[in-house]
């Protein structure tokens, strides 16, 4: 049984069309990873996915109608926002002792487990504790919850390279057990690229990229080519081109690799630079223009 399972999805705010027809399939013991830009429709996409808003169309989460079931379902999922929603006042044994009473699959001693790995002390308020220290707070109350699907909507937003690295490794190390489900809506695609096992690239309420990472080394190849092969490698219709310095750098789809070779250095292109490849405007008329 698929963990989510959408089909035609559409939601309209006014006369803005934030989620357009989309499909989307995502399986048991999967880390997405859903990119975008501003405005691509992502927190639409997670907030029908929570059950937070109705749409039109075919949505099931974990064989459930998340409008409809949402209470059932909630006793299955763990969400952690953009912004840490604690109370400042609370202080941090009272979040253990509230989560503990609302949620049955809430395993206390694994939350303070994970927190004893921290500074954070038991009697301090959340209003005391840094950005950073509030989301491995967050992180501890979530990780202790017996949860099948876990959604994380900009999880690392404001913090600096070492909690934000600490924050990924602690989720992989520490939580995904290869059963669990892992959405991840995030800016800081290069950050990811390392833990996902699927990538979906949303934009303007379409997806314009689905696929699990394994292919998409054998799908998308970039080439490092000099200014004179560049004439030659552009007859194979890059998807995308952009230059440094005195190399340009080629985006090619189902492109054959040894024909490429004979171009230049072929690698797999990033994650960040596939997204710009992608998302951009024609790229192969700016590459020209250029």
């Amino acid at each position: 049984m698929a963990v989510i399972e959408a089909k035609g999805l559409r939601k309209r705010y006014g006369k803005t069309l934030a989620l357009d027809g989309i499909d989307l399939t995502v399986g048991e013991g999967r880390i997405l990873g859903l990119i975008g830009p501003n405005g691509a429709g992502k927190s639409t996409a997670l907030n029908a996915i929570l059950g937070l808003i109705p749409c039109e169309g075919e949505l099931a989460v974990l064989g459930r109608d998340p409008w409809a079931q949402r209470d059932r379902l909630m006793e299955e999922i763990a969400f952690i926002a953009d912004v840490a929603v604690l109370p400042r006042w609370m202080r941090v044994g009272q979040a253990l002792d509230y989560v503990a009473g609302v949620h049955r699959r809430f395993d206390r001693a694994r939350a303070e487990a994970l927190l004893g790995r921290t500074s954070i002390r038991r009697g301090s308020r959340v209003g005391q504790l840094s950005k950073g220290m509030v989301v491995q707070l967050h992180l501890a109350l979530i990780m202790a919850v017996d949860a099948r699907l876990l959604v994380l909507d900009e999880p690392t937003l404001g913090l600096d390279l070492l909690y934000r690295k600490s924050f990924y490794d602690t989720l992989i190390n520490d939580y995904f057990d290869g059963q669990r489900t892992i959405v991840v809506s995030t800016h800081q695609v290069d950050e990811i690229q390392h833990i996902l096992t699927d990538v979906v690239f949303l934009n303007r309420g379409r997806i314009v990229l689905d696929a699990a990472m394994e292919d998409l080394e054998t799908r998308y190849a970039e080439v490092a080519v000099r200014p004179e092969g560049l004439a030659e490698a552009r007859k194979l219709e890059p998807v995308h081109e952009r230059q440094v310095f005195d190399r340009s750098f080629l985006i090619f789809e189902g492109a054959d690799r040894a024909a490429l070779a004979r171009l230049g250095e072929v690698r797999t292109p990033s994650l960040a630079d596939l997204f710009v490849a992608l998302m951009g405007p024609a790229p192969a008329e700016a590459g020209r223009a250029a």
